[in-house]
């Protein structure tokens, strides 16, 4: 592997001069990239608060866990494929990987918009009587609604795991040397035109019909059809690997992993993600339950009308509170991006997780919905700093011919923490976040209801049974749980873990850089070591964590194993396979030279 050209960050040439030498299918890739941006954000931003809507609502009415789950096996898909499916971007084409992704997108959107009606169809009854009750008095779904969402979440998933090494690996193809820092800085600025784009109009029609935001979705994404036919095929390296088959190519992928300079950056780096994606995982359901954001939605009345923004119950819809990480970073992602190319990549990287985790300490201090809006805007500039320099890195010592197979390892450092904090996140917010959960245990605390008597009531009917039987409006009941449980310590929970990254990212950087000067240096000459040094413990805790999740205690005290969870398993099982190929072969040292 060649050595970092000392990543091309600390970049003197002019700004207009940098902008100039971008060349059409540059620009071309950015236009797809910012459709595909706002289909999957358009959906994205309303899926956590419709996959847990109640029946009368509209939605599947899953639980925070099974939420979890479908994200953390989404996460699994949509960031390890990549790592994969880069490597047959070189091989096969960018158009190609293009082209079939937005097919499955599509497929994937639709299904997913219409999973209540597809479940509605197989039971034969509407959802809300699709159950059976036990002799205990226990209600059993009967309905297939999280399988047909999860096959819809999986293809989409696997639709943007394809599109994702084929357009970054085009951009990285197509970058000028001298303008990488400003080059994906401008990728970033249009994956949020477009991901500011689409949580805008979803906000609007998610009050309408949860269908109409899937399906205003699934035809922008068919717009990337056209672009496809007014650009060539990029040339690319006519060497060795470019003629290695389907089976070497999955092996170069898993070994490539195993560099001990990649190795140790996905794993730094991946608490960042875990805490980064509870921006949009977590915190929709956390503002539709908590915040009060009547403040910030008279506000905006008052300049657009009250027509043009959208609310539920006087709250602005947590769309377009979210949404402003995307108008910031769409606004100002170019710039950063410019100043961040006087930094060196890890620098950068440092600084933007320590303002993120800042920010999302920020997101338990209050209630108000302006504070909520603040925190967001502080994550955005964090993310801004840290989100864009990792693909700038990893282009950098990407070997030429290779660089859609290492936009692919982009996503490793993703999945792990995306996936690991779906789990985190979906059992944290079932049992302590989860307001109609919360109002239910409150009831039963205080003995003013069994368990059994709120077992028949619905999900929808809970929250007003509550505020008739204490006598309550609805702000007072939101004032008396988050008081009682206190929802917003799990930011603190997420704080941590991802000052955690960065305190791994600092170790790592001063590691790389000792090495960098010493080429007698352990990294250099023991990375493999070192690798299977971390690699073998994180797959025994992978190991662990499977067993504790397919174990659980029956009523009478028994230990009952079932199933584990399905994110972990799939983690494990990559994980696995990597310590598997770190065994086989001759393990790559840090520097690019010659194995000894």
């Amino acid at each position: 592997m060649a050595a970092p050209q000392n990543e091309s960050e600390l970049s003197t040439i002019p700004f207009s001069q940098q902008l100039k030498s971008f060349g059409s299918v540059y620009w071309i890739a950015n236009w797809m990239e910012l459709v595909e941006r706002f289909a999957y954000y358009g959906v994205r931003v309303v899926l956590p608060v419709f996959m847990v809507a109640a029946y009368e609502k509209g939605g599947p009415e899953l639980t925070q866990i099974q939420k979890g789950n479908i994200y953390a096996v989404w996460a699994v898909v949509q960031s390890f494929i990549p790592i994969l499916s880069g490597g047959f971007a070189d091989r096969y084409g960018y158009k190609l990987n293009i082209a079939l992704s937005t097919v499955l997108k599509i497929i994937g959107y639709l299904i997913m918009g219409y999973t209540v009606m597809l479940a509605e169809s197989l039971a034969g009854v509407p959802l809300r009587e699709a159950f059976e009750t036990n002799a205990d008095g226990t209600r059993i779904r009967t309905d297939h609604a999280y399988e047909i969402f999860f096959l819809g979440a999986m293809l989409l998933a696997f639709g943007t795991a394809i599109f994702k090494p084929g357009v970054q690996g085009l951009i990285a193809n197509q970058m000028p040397k001298g303008s990488a820092s400003l080059g994906w800085g401008l990728f970033y600025q249009m994956v949020n035109i477009g991901g500011f784009i689409g949580p805008l109009l979803a906000g609007y029609l998610r009050i309408l019909e949860w269908e109409y935001v899937f399906l205003a979705c699934a035809g922008g994404i068919a717009l990337n059809f056209i672009p496809l036919f007014f650009f060539a095929e990029p040339a690319r390296p006519d060497d060795a690997e470019a003629q290695t088959g389907p089976a070497a190519l999955l092996y170069r992928a898993l070994s490539g992993l195993l560099e001990p300079r990649l190795f140790f950056f996905t794993i730094s780096f991946a608490g960042f993600w875990l805490m980064f994606y509870q921006l949009f995982d977590i915190l929709p359901n956390f503002i539709d339950d908590w915040i009060d954001s009547r403040a910030a939605a008279a506000w905006l009345s008052g300049i657009f009308g009250e027509s043009a923004v959208p609310t539920t119950g006087g709250n602005l819809t947590q769309e377009w509170m979210i949404n402003a990480n995307a108008l910031l970073i769409s606004l100002f992602a170019f710039g950063v991006g410019y100043l961040t190319g006087r930094m060196k990549s890890l620098t950068a990287i440092i600084v933007g997780i320590g303002v993120s985790a800042v920010a999302i300490y920020g997101l338990g201090m209050s209630m108000s919905g302006w504070w909520i809006i603040g925190a967001i805007g502080l994550f955005s500039v964090g993310e801004m700093m840290a989100s864009p320099t990792k693909m700038r890195y990893l282009a950098a010592i990407a070997p030429p011919g290779r660089e859609g197979l290492y936009m692919g390892y982009v996503n490793f450092t993703v999945g792990i923490g995306w996936s690991i904090g779906s789990i985190i996140a979906g059992h944290m917010y079932q049992e302590q976040g989860d307001k109609v959960e919360l109002a239910r245990r409150y009831l039963v605390e205080e003995k003013l209801a069994t368990a059994e008597e709120l077992a028949s009531i619905s999900k929808n009917d809970l929250l007003p049974f509550f505020e008739k039987t204490v006598g309550v409006d609805a702000w007072e009941t939101r004032n008396i749980l988050w008081e009682r449980y206190e929802p917003q310590s799990m930011w603190l929970v997420f704080t941590l873990i991802g000052v955690g990254s960065m305190i791994a990212i600092m170790i790592y950087n001063k590691v790389v850089t000792a090495a960098a000067a010493n080429p007698n240096h352990s990294f250099n000459t023991r990375g493999g070591f070192w690798v299977n040094a971390f690699l073998i413990p994180i797959c025994l805790i992978f190991i662990g964590a499977n067993i504790y999740s397919a174990r659980s205690v029956g009523e009478s005290g028994e230990v009952v194993w079932g199933m584990p969870s399905l994110g972990l398993l799939l983690n494990a099982m990559f994980f696995l396979m990597m310590l598997a190929v770190s065994f086989v072969g001759e393990k790559p040292r840090a520097d690019g030279k010659a194995p000894v």
